[in-house]
C-alpha cells in the first residue's frame, strides 16, 4: 500500500515549474526578437533599394548635360544631383574632338537621420545646352 501512496505524489514540484517557464519565457523573447530584427533588416534594405532606384532615375533624366546643381525631395528621400565639367588634360584635342566635353554627374539620395547614398557617372556631350539647365 505504501507504493500506491508514494505514485500518487509524484510530480513537479513549484522550483520546477518556475525553471521550466524561464527557459520556455527566454527561448519565446529570442524568437520574438529574431523575428523583429528581420523586419528591421527588411525595412532598410527597401529604403537602399528605393534610394538606388531614385538615385539611378536622377541620373538617367539629364538629356544633355548642363553644369549647376539641382536638389528636390521624392517620398522621404531628399536627392541632390550636381553636374560639372571634367577636364581631361590627357586628350589628344583636334578640331572634330575640341566640340566634345566629359560631364561627371553626381546624385546623393538622403533619408532617415544618417543614411546617404551616392551615385557618381560620366557623360560625353557635344551639343550645346539650351537655356534653362537640364531639359526633363
Amino acid at each position: 500500500m505504501r507504493r500506491r501512496a508514494l505514485r500518487s505524489e509524484a510530480g513537479f514540484t513549484l522550483l520546477e515549474v518556475l525553471v521550466a517557464f524561464t527557459i520556455l519565457s527566454v527561448a519565446v523573447v529570442a524568437v520574438i526578437q529574431g523575428f523583429a530584427q528581420g523586419l528591421r533588416l527588411l525595412r532598410a534594405a527597401g529604403d537602399q533599394q528605393m534610394a538606388v532606384l531614385i538615385a539611378d532615375q536622377k541620373a538617367r533624366e539629364v538629356i544633355i548635360p548642363v553644369e549647376g546643381r539641382e536638389a528636390g525631395n521624392e517620398g522621404g528621400f531628399d536627392w541632390e544631383r550636381t553636374i560639372s565639367v571634367v577636364s581631361a588634360p590627357d586628350l589628344t584635342r583636334t578640331p572634330a574632338s575640341a566640340k566634345w566635353h566629359v560631364f561627371q554627374i553626381d546624385v546623393t539620395v538622403r533619408w532617415g537621420e544618417k543614411r546617404r547614398l551616392e551615385v557618381v557617372t560620366l557623360r560625353t556631350s557635344a551639343e550645346k545646352a539650351p537655356p534653362g539647365g537640364v531639359p526633363k
